[in-house]
């Protein structure tokens, strides 16, 4: 699949900010085996008196921006043209929780993607005795099975409720509500597979939506994403499960940064020397693209 991909984040402030610095990660990467990215493009409104523009730890693309003249609002706009290709799902090859042990004990790597950076608690998703024991229930012959299962779990057992829960909202939080948005379900299932002692990380990223039959489809009302990815051993790998939609990722999936959770990657975080509060909007466009055959 091939998608034009609009973003717009604005931000207005209460009272104009006298400086400022932020760390931006909206840009989708490239990824071997799954997405290319064709072109893209990332404009700030004020230009920012700093910028760099680099990757971090994870390989997610970063933009690093330095106000220092006064403002009273910030307008982020990104664009990009990404083309989609995730293998389809092959034969079960993973192995049983005890055997993903012994394989876990066999990898000596400290790169980006060892498993061993993603079986700890985290920030927002912290080891919980409640959501591992509800994980255990689905406990299966393999972990590619086991983790199916707890993704269509959280997607029967919890509401989306995007008024329930905030960005700062912790996984054992939402638990006890059953609500949330894809953040929280994600943050659940990465705390409940860890709990189990099988690797799990956040992904973030856009969700290609489908308007109903005979609906046109509303500008800007797309949004940002979450799933996770989990390491189902040294033959099977990473793997990408969706548990807001109880379905492994697909080509409707588009990548934009991977990390233990939500505060690895979220859109953008920083400091304002300000006072008073802000107000935020958020509009996502994912297009499919139809190429005319030559």
């Amino acid at each position: 699949m091939l998608y034009d991909i609009r973003l717009h984040l604005s931000y207005d402030y209460d009272a104009a900010a006298g400086g400022g610095r932020h760390q931006v990660r909206v840009l989708p990467p490239t990824i071997a085996g799954v997405q290319r990215v064709v072109a893209a493009s990332l404009s700030f409104t004020p230009a920012p008196g700093e910028r760099s523009d680099f990757t971090d730890f994870f390989g997610n693309n970063v933009t690093s921006l330095a106000f220092r003249d006064a403002h009273d609002a910030l307008d982020i706009r990104m664009s990009a043209r990404v083309s989609v290709s995730r293998p389809e799902p092959g034969l079960d090859v993973s192995p049983n929780l005890q055997r993903l042990r012994e394989e876990l004990g066999g990898v000596r790597s400290l790169a980006p993607d060892s498993p061993h950076h993603f079986l700890a608690a985290s920030d927002h998703a912290g080891i919980d005795a409640a959501i591992t024991a509800y994980a255990k229930d689905s406990l299966a012959g393999s972990t590619v099975a086991t983790v199916m299962d707890l993704c269509n779990r959280i997607q029967r057992d919890f509401t989306y409720d995007g008024k329930a829960t905030t960005v700062q909202t912790r996984a054992s939080d939402a638990f006890v509500l059953k609500r949330g948005v894809c953040q929280d379900f994600s943050h659940i299932m990465i705390a409940g597979l860890r709990g189990l002692g099988i690797p799990a990380g956040y992904v973030s990223g856009f969700l290609r939506t489908i308007p109903p039959k005979g609906k046109p489809r509303l500008e800007g009302a797309d949004a940002m994403h979450a799933w996770v990815k989990a390491w189902c051993g040294r033959d099977a790998g990473w793997q990408e499960f969706d548990p807001t939609n109880g379905m492994r990722a697909s080509n409707d999936h588009i990548t934009v940064g991977y990390g233990r959770d939500y505060s690895d990657v979220a859109p953008i975080v920083g400091v304002l020397k300000t006072t008073g509060g802000q107000a935020a909007e958020q509009a996502v466009d994912v297009i499919p693209v139809m190429l005319e055959k030559v």
